[in-house]
């Protein structure tokens, strides 16, 4: 080997990869990639090196050549890009090309890497130090545990967009055209109110202690409002009869784009009139005040689409905005003299680039979500905008109409809710600029990320992983949970943990110019400056948990708590008797435990004879009907089960059994009813173990007992269980009156429905 430049036996070990100190541990003797001269290996020619450098012995004589230095270097390059490849498994050196391949798959899943056959794509990408920013980060963690925070390491396999890359980068772009809007307008505008807003240390400190002060209001199509705020000072306000897209401070070309893409919604006068819905316009001008917003009554048949057009609206004109403000200010930077002006007057930003975050159940709402930013930047104009890697995308995020069974009888609701591609692991970011949309940009190249629950959960980690990341939540300022309702069926522990790791400070500065950010930022206080909507189908205990727990934004809040006056009960169609027996707890951690003793002792007494056979028991959570399934094995009772992880062979050998009277009990989850919508034949008695979820649920079970009605109806019987911390829930099924009444009153309640009128 030859000569090798001196340095200390510190430095070396720090400068070491995995690979080179297992080579100094075996060996004895340095790894050759920091050989200075190589005589036997042929390698420096592929780096086009001159005949004189292969030859030179000196370590002098090598140093004084500059090409010879340059194209060692580049060699160097090379090499330890490979060495990167392959650090993550280096103890287990017969798996190594398998960790190549799987990282390619996890940057490929959440945006680091794409291969695709698009032309514009290129394989390599040379970075300027001005770009190194918009890359620092991979979105699926940190390749390279050793590396100084806030370098840039451009793997083989990161994302690289070389055609576009200046493109979407804000440290290289600059504000074109200027907006010529007067200083008084931008006063107004309300983005540059919520922004430019300063808390004080002694706001912060007292949101602790401050009770939280509400206020009703009744506005005309979302109902009853309650404004609520932990900060001294409550502002409400009525929506205005009529509306102009200019008092609305929408970024271009949004006042034009808008109204072709929500003209679908629209008809005759009003169409001309305004380019909102009468229900668009109260939720938009609550969304453009910066409050938060939690809206129950989202559902996919009726008004699920109307409401994502118009928090895309919102997230697109935040963005324009933000982006703009950083553009504008970049020019202004550029053109003043060296030495003039405030950095302070120059903060704009966060400490990481994404500022929204969208949380949707499936990649089919990620694709409509996509296609409505496409819509809203392009509009009727004739240049089309540049959309990077849509082909990718599309073949992704879409579906195939083929590929659905044909014949299957489901209600209308759950054709709306799984339409499309049901996929619920995604996570994509987008960044926008110019005109411009460019996805799966990594996260902390993108402005927003489009993602599940659980595919939040896989890159954010738990405690201990070795491989975590979620600096990228740092500067979230708008947060959006769409269809949350649907998250109880999947996981809502993935809702929680993400919640907790929303606005964390950056363990990494990741490239990010500290003069350039905001002082609330810096503070920790961007919790107080996030945007929280969210939007489901129902009224629910951990729905509201979240919002008022997570939701402390300095605006304020705004839930919507219309009452329903009438129950889905009054949606059962066969003549039942419905009897609901109500249990006391001490507490709401101990329902639980209440609720399966006062079922062992009470109810299944009532239910062991033989009489009382084909009787289903409708089990919402997953954890009871463990506990009730245990139950029943120990005391050997005739029963069968169906859950969401029961095979299709044991569902039909369950409906079966049931259906012949061969197993007099069945065990039935929520879950599997959500996901699936079987009828089940052959039930003669019901038992609620607890009130569902969906309040339609409760007629949906109650109906299946027409499904085999062979003059048994004078036997059915409908037995409910539920307590006072089930007031919500009761309220969705018998109506708010009669759950009134009920919770009041400690006795049991008959009631009798006469069936179909």
């Amino acid at each position: 080997m030859g000569k090798r430049g001196s340095r200390s036996q510190s430095q070396l070990l720090n400068t070491l990869t995995k690979k080179q100190k297992k080579h100094l541990r075996d060996f004895g003797e340095e790894h050759p990639f920091y050989d200075r001269v190589s005589r036997k290996e042929a390698k420096p020619r592929i780096c086009q090196l001159s005949e004189s450098s292969d030859t030179s012995d000196s370590e002098s004589e090598s140093e004084s050549e500059p090409e010879q230095v340059s194209g060692y270097h580049k060699l160097l390059a090379t090499l330890k890009n490979v060495s990167e490849e392959e650090e993550e498994d280096e103890e287990e050196e017969e798996e190594e090309e398998d960790s190549i391949i799987d990282d390619a798959e996890m940057n490929d899943e959440g945006g680091g890497s794409d291969f695709s056959v698009e032309e514009e794509m290129a394989a390599e990408s040379t970075q300027s130090p001005d770009t190194d920013v918009a890359l620092s980060a991979d979105p699926e963690g940190k390749e390279d545990e050793e590396a100084p925070p806030g370098t840039s390491k451009a793997s083989s396999d990161e994302f690289t967009d070389a055609k576009h890359e200046s493109l979407f980068s804000l440290e290289t772009n600059f504000l074109e055209e200027e907006s010529g809007d007067k200083s008084s307008k931008a006063s107004q505008d309300p983005f540059l109110q919520h922004v430019n807003k300063e808390l004080k240390e002694k706001e912060i400190q007292a949101v602790a202690t401050n009770p939280k002060t509400t206020h009703e209001l009744k506005w005309p199509i979302l109902g009853q409002l309650v404004f609520s705020s932990k900060f001294q000072k409550l502002e409400t306000f009525k929506p205005p009869k009529d509306i102009d897209l200019k008092s609305l401070h929408l970024q271009k070309p949004l006042e034009s784009t808008w109204t072709k893409t929500n003209s679908q919604f629209l008809s005759g006068p009003q169409k001309s009139s305004s380019p909102f819905t009468p229900f668009q316009k109260e939720l938009f001008l609550i969304m453009n005040s910066y409050r938060d917003l939690f809206y129950p009554e989202r559902t996919s048949l009726k008004n699920g689409e109307e409401i994502r057009h118009v928090y895309c609206l919102h997230v697109v004109n935040h963005v324009l905005k933000a982006n703009a403000q950083v553009l504008g200010n970049n020019s202004k930077r550029r053109s003043q003299k060296f030495g003039v002006g405030d950095d302070d007057d120059f903060r704009d930003q966060g400490l990481t680039r994404p500022k929204v975050l969208i949380v949707v159940p499936f990649r089919e709402a990620a694709l409509r979500v996509v296609q409505l930013f496409i819509s809203l930047l392009e509009g009727d104009s004739k240049k089309k905008i540049i959309v990077s890697n849509k082909k990718r995308f599309q073949g992704e995020y879409g579906s195939d109409p083929e590929e659905r069974p044909p014949n299957l009888k489901r209600p209308e609701d759950y054709e709306a809710v799984f339409v499309g591609n049901i996929d619920d692991h995604f996570r994509i970011g987008v960044a926008i600029l110019q005109r411009s949309i460019r996805l799966y940009a990594p996260f902390y190249s993108s402005d927003i990320l489009i993602a599940s629950p659980l595919g939040l959960r896989t890159i954010i980690g738990g405690e201990g992983e070795k491989k975590r990341d979620f600096d990228f939540l740092s500067s979230i300022e708008l947060l959006i949970i769409d269809q949350a309702d649907i998250y109880l069926m999947q996981n809502w522990e993935h809702v929680l943990h993400l919640m907790n790791h929303m606005n964390l400070l950056p363990l990494d500065s990741h490239g990010v110019d500290f003069s350039r950010v905001r002082m609330w930022s810096l503070n920790n206080w961007s919790k107080y400056y996030r945007q929280t909507l969210l939007f489901g189908a129902l009224q629910d205990a951990q729905i509201n948990s979240v919002f008022n727990k997570y939701c402390v934004n300095m605006q304020g809040q705004v839930a919507v708590r219309n009452v329903p006056m009438t129950g889905s009960i009054s949606h059962v169609l066969v003549q039942l008797p419905h009897v609901f027996q109500r249990m006391e707890a001490e507490n709401l951690a101990s329902v639980i435990d209440a609720r399966f003793n006062f079922f062992v002792n009470k109810i299944l007494p009532q239910y062991r004879d033989a009489v009382m056979s084909h009787t289903l028991i409708y089990i919402p959570s997953y954890f009871d009907f463990v506990r009730l399934r245990n139950y029943f094995k120990k005391e050997e009772l005739n029963f069968t089960h169906i859950c969401e992880y029961t095979q299709k062979a044991g569902v039909s050998r369950a409906r079966h059994f049931f259906l012949q009277g061969e197993k007099q009990f069945l065990l039935f989850t929520e879950r599997f009813h959500f996901y699936k919508r079987y009828t089940i034949k052959g039930i003669r008695n019901l038992i609620f173990y607890e009130l569902p979820t969906y309040p339609h649920f409760y007629s949906e079970i109650c109906n299946m007992l027409r499904a085999t009605n062979r003059g048994e109806e004078a036997t059915w019987t409908c037995t409910v269980l539920y307590s006072k911390y089930d007031a919500q829930k009761l309220a969705a099924v018998v109506g708010v009156e009669r759950a009134a009444q009920m919770l009041q009153s400690k006795k049991n309640v008959h009631l009798f429905i006469t069936g179909e009128k």
